[in-house]
């Protein structure tokens, strides 16, 4: 039998009690149910000044998104739950894959995302739940090298859709989460 695929799961959120890492941590569980091994972090822990090229050439990349790099080159997937700002990608979630793809030393340019698989979900308070920012994220990821995977979450009127314990009270976004979280970890799998 073959080594389970590695998924790392994480929001493009620094908010403490954001929705998006609550859709995010459901989807660790659920990814580790489709037999994954899942590490979901906060990418609050992986603080960067805002990417400057001449930053970089004086400095290099800062620790924590050298570690940041590492942990996505480590795993097989991605699972992202990202909020929409003004119908655009999160400066959060830019700024650490921007950091992320840079080259060091001899590697390939966007090596770190070349061909790995990613599910992406969205959670906003509006009725859309973050709807706009689906197709941009699809984008920007296959910019970077990366396959979207099939599908994806949105989870409109997100801060009444989860209990106490962070599990989500609607069945049809349960569903979806499952859903693609298995394509997914199928996927990573086959492409390992």
């Amino acid at each position: 039998m073959s080594e389970a695929p590695k998924i790392l799961a994480f929001a493009g959120s620094a908010r403490r009690d954001s929705a998006n890492k609550k859709l995010a941590a459901v989807a660790a569980k659920a990814a580790e149910a489709a037999g994954a091994e899942v590490t979901l972090i906060d990418l609050a822990d992986y603080p960067a000044a805002v990417y400057n090229g001449d930053d970089e050439d004086a400095n290099g990349l800062p620790e924590t998104m050298r570690a940041l790099k590492r942990l996505i080159g480590s795993h097989d997937g991605l699972v992202i739950a990202t909020p929409e700002y003004n119908g655009a990608l999160p400066p959060l979630l830019v700024n650490a894959f921007s950091w992320a793809s840079r080259r060091e030393g001899e590697e390939e340019a966007l090596a770190v995302f070349k061909d790995k698989p990613v599910a992406i979900m969205a959670a906003s308070p509006g009725g859309l739940g973050g709807v706009r920012v689906v197709s941009r994220m699809r984008d920007y990821v296959a910019q970077l090298g990366c396959i979207a995977i099939r599908g994806f979450v949105n989870l409109g009127g997100a801060y009444d859709a989860f209990d106490a314990q962070g599990a989500l009270t609607r069945e049809a976004a349960s569903r979806q989460v499952t859903g693609l979280t298995q394509r997914l970890v199928r996927t990573a799998a086959a492409l390992r």
